[in-house]
Parts: C-alpha cells; sequence; structure tokens
C-alpha cells in the first residue's frame, strides 16, 4: 500500500512540473513578439454635387406690425413658388422656411430709446443637387423678393463612400510598408495589434459668389436687358484619410 502512494505522489509532482514548463513557454513566446507601428494616409478632390443655399427675406413698416408681416408673406411665397420650380424633388431636392421673427426695431441716442419701425425677416432654404443653376436661383429669388443671400454652402452625397475607399486604400498602403520594414529587420508581419482610421473633408477652394461684370449695368439700370445674372464657382472638396495601425511581427 506504501509503494501505491508513493507513486502516486510522484506522478503528481512530475504533473506540476509540466504545467509550470508549459507556462514559462507561453511568456517567453510572447516576449519574442515585436511590433511596427506606421501611419499613412490618402486624399482626393471632388467636386461637390450638392449645394445648401439660404435666402432671407426683410420687410418693414412705420406703423404697422401686422402690415409688415403681411408684406413679408407674400414676398416670401413668390420666393418660396419661384424656387420650388426650378428644383427636382425627385433627385432628393427640398425647400424649407426658418427663422420667422417680427419685432420692432429701437435706436438709442444718448441713452434715450426711440421707435424706429417694425422688422419681419423669414428664412427660405433650398437644399439642391442642380448646382448648375444656382445662379438662375438666386436671380430669380432676388427678383421675386429676397432681400438677402446669408450663405451659399457645398457638400458631396456619397461622402462615406469616398472615405470608405480612401481607407481601404490607406489600409491596404499601412500593412504593405509594414511588411516592407519588417523585410529589412529580417523579421515578419504575423499580425495586426491595432488601427485607427480617420476621414475629414475640407473645402480646399471655397465656393464663390459674385455678380458678373455686367451685372453692375444692370444695377445701376434696373431696365438694362444685357444682364446675365449671377456667377457662382463651386470649387473642390479635399477628403483626406489617415490610418495608424500597429502590427505585430517575429
Amino acid at each position: 500500500m506504501k509503494r501505491i502512494l508513493v507513486a502516486i505522489t510522484v506522478l503528481s509532482l512530475f504533473a506540476g512540473c509540466a504545467s509550470l514548463s508549459t507556462q514559462a513557454v507561453s511568456i517567453d513566446n510572447s516576449k519574442d513578439k515585436g511590433y511596427i507601428s506606421v501611419n499613412t494616409s490618402e486624399e482626393t478632390d471632388i467636386s461637390p454635387d450638392v449645394a445648401e443655399i439660404s435666402f432671407a427675406v426683410k420687410t418693414s413698416d412705420l406703423k404697422s406690425l401686422q402690415k409688415a408681416t403681411t408684406l413679408n408673406k407674400e414676398l416670401s411665397d413668390k420666393v418660396y413658388t419661384e424656387l420650388k420650380s426650378m428644383i427636382n424633388s425627385a433627385s432628393g431636392d427640398y425647400i424649407k422656411t426658418s427663422d420667422f421673427n417680427a419685432s420692432p426695431i429701437y435706436s438709442y441716442i444718448n441713452s434715450k430709446k426711440t421707435f424706429e419701425k417694425y422688422e419681419v425677416s423669414n428664412r427660405i432654404i433650398v437644399h439642391t443637387k442642380s448646382t448648375d443653376k444656382i445662379g438662375k436661383m438666386i436671380d430669380n429669388a432676388i427678383t421675386a423678393g429676397a432681400t438677402n443671400v446669408d450663405s451659399l454652402s457645398f457638400s458631396i452625397s456619397n461622402y462615406d463612400a469616398q472615405c470608405d475607399e480612401l481607407i481601404t486604400k490607406a489600409s491596404k498602403k499601412a500593412y504593405n510598408r509594414a511588411n516592407m520594414l519588417a523585410k529589412v529587420m529580417n523579421t515578419s508581419v504575423i499580425g495586426v495589434s491595432s488601427l485607427n482610421t480617420s476621414c475629414s473633408a475640407n473645402n480646399v477652394n471655397q465656393p464663390r459668389l459674385y455678380m458678373a461684370k455686367n451685372m453692375l449695368s444692370a444695377v445701376a439700370d434696373s431696365t438694362s436687358e444685357s444682364a446675365s445674372g449671377m456667377s457662382v464657382s463651386n470649387g473642390f472638396i479635399k477628403i483626406n484619410a489617415n490610418v495608424s495601425a500597429s502590427f505585430f511581427v517575429k
């Protein structure tokens, strides 16, 4: 009986040693791994295919807020109707109104508050893919009663798809560069440790809004028939993708 007990004890000790030995080998293997970190980027310039224009319609009256409001509604309806006829809702174009405001206007002279007039303002926003019609839209809106073009901005409808394509290219470039560096260092890539990506757009060539030369004569003489109207250049947008990656090497 004693011999049997001794044999079991010895086998248990061997099993414990084997377990410890395996753990030690695992730790040593992890120490054999190294890292290569690389940063890559891809970029492209794209002509924007979406525009958003903000028009303001402002009216005033010296005596009646109601008159100023009624006049504003009449002009806003004309501007809205004119612009509505120029967009293509089937392609995602739309028009909306926002920021309606009606209030008395005061001036202050020597700390004395003096009433000047009642003023009403309304904003009409156009979102359109018909970027070739922007100049005409501005002309027609002003003719219909718009008093200001508050803003004009351009964007890209397939921005996410463009980013995905650039990130894919930058990731492949990162992997190829890591393999090249590993080869130089007499090692090889065995896996990915971390991968971080980002994508952004910048208006490298800002949209430009300006009067055509012969528009000046039209401003001076409203009867001029030679005016070609507003000229708009939408420029281009730069999209940049960045990839920061770390690879296991051994």
